[in-house]
């Protein structure tokens, strides 16, 4: 058994090795916490908004341009100076917008409707794309449920499939086949790919939707990796609520921005960051949800508020079927 004396010797010894290792761990720590809030102040209050310019190509190609946060990312990029080629399923829509653009803009627009649910569209638009200058592809097209649903109880299951799978990947990786080659040529360009924050982990009752958006986030990380060194950006966009018709918000919160206010934070982070949530309340609420709780909280929140909203909407349904056929017996 050892004495007090020699227990005081070895404390006595040990004592500026950890005196060394606790300012060196304190010093690490500050370091690291003042490289978060300069890049951070970087980021967002700083931003890089000026590398979005025609310089990069005289067109910017936007898909799901009509409504929502498409339709924001070609009014920005129109507002920028870029020519605007438009792609979405609405002729009627697409010529709406792109008359917007010429009156407010005074740029240059031309128009492509196509179903993105198809798979023999991109024949037609590589030739609406042939001779283009293109800068800027932002492959925004997307659609989700119409309400959160077990995957078995999914109405026409095989279409839904084939659809989603036909919008929300498919599309992406065959808009950047046919805009990638250019950009390489030129060795110059971004593209944007708008995933969704329920592409960080799985979200039950919005599997395939959730699923789809985590391929174009991993699709689009992979892709940056092989193409920065040929002076190409490839963004993956993960935002979480914005008032746009998919998501059926209305009111504008905070954290819940217009599509505008979206757009505009999250174009001032290319550049800087290849995955982005785009808008700095996003941001934390991406930080909380993938660093902060365990993953096993989230997707079990997850399930259990989408449980709550699939309640809700079926009983909504059944309301409205139960007075429209009351309404048949009356007349």
């Amino acid at each position: 058994m050892q004495s007090p004396n020699n227990v005081e010797d070895v404390l006595r010894r040990a004592e500026t090795p950890l005196m060394w290792v606790g300012a060196f761990t304190v010093a690490s720590l500050a370091l690291w916490l003042l490289y978060r809030l300069l890049s951070g102040i970087r980021i967002w209050v700083l931003g890089n908004g000026g590398l979005l310019s025609p310089k990069l190509g005289k067109w910017a190609v936007v898909t799901g341009a009509t409504d929502g946060i498409g339709k924001s990312y070609a009014e920005e990029l129109a507002r920028r100076g870029f020519s605007m080629m438009l792609i979405s399923r609405s002729q009627d829509k697409l010529d709406d917008v792109a008359k917007s653009l010429e009156h407010q803009f005074k740029v240059e627009t031309r128009t492509i409707a196509v179903d993105f649910g198809r798979s023999d569209i991109y024949e037609k638009i590589d030739a609406g794309l042939a001779g283009l200058e293109i800068g800027v592809l932002v492959n925004n097209v997307g659609v989700s449920y119409s309400y959160p649903e077990y995957y078995l109880h999914i109405p026409d299951l095989d279409n839904f499939i084939t659809y989603m799978i036909n919008v929300n990947i498919t599309s992406v990786c065959q808009m950047t086949r046919l805009v990638l080659p250019r950009m390489a040529e030129r060795s110059t360009g971004v593209i944007l790919n708008i995933s969704s924050a329920s592409g960080m982990y799985p979200v039950p009752l919005l599997t395939v939707y959730s699923a789809s958006k985590a391929f174009v986030d991993f699709f689009s990380r992979g892709l940056q990796e092989e193409y920065r060194r040929q002076g190409i950006i490839i963004q993956s966009v993960l935002p979480f609520f914005v008032v746009t018709k998919m998501t059926r918000i209305k009111k504008p919160t905070f954290d819940k921005p217009t599509p505008e206010r979206y757009v505009a934070a999250e174009l001032s982070t290319v550049g800087l960051q290849s995955q982005t949530n785009g808008y700095f309340p996003h941001a934390v609420m991406g930080w909380i949800t993938t660093k902060v709780v365990p993953i096993n909280i989230v997707i079990f929140l997850g399930a259990a508020m989408n449980r709550v909203q699939r309640t809700g909407y079926l009983n909504r349904r059944r309301l409205r079927e139960q007075k429209n056929g009351a309404s048949l017996k009356s007349d």
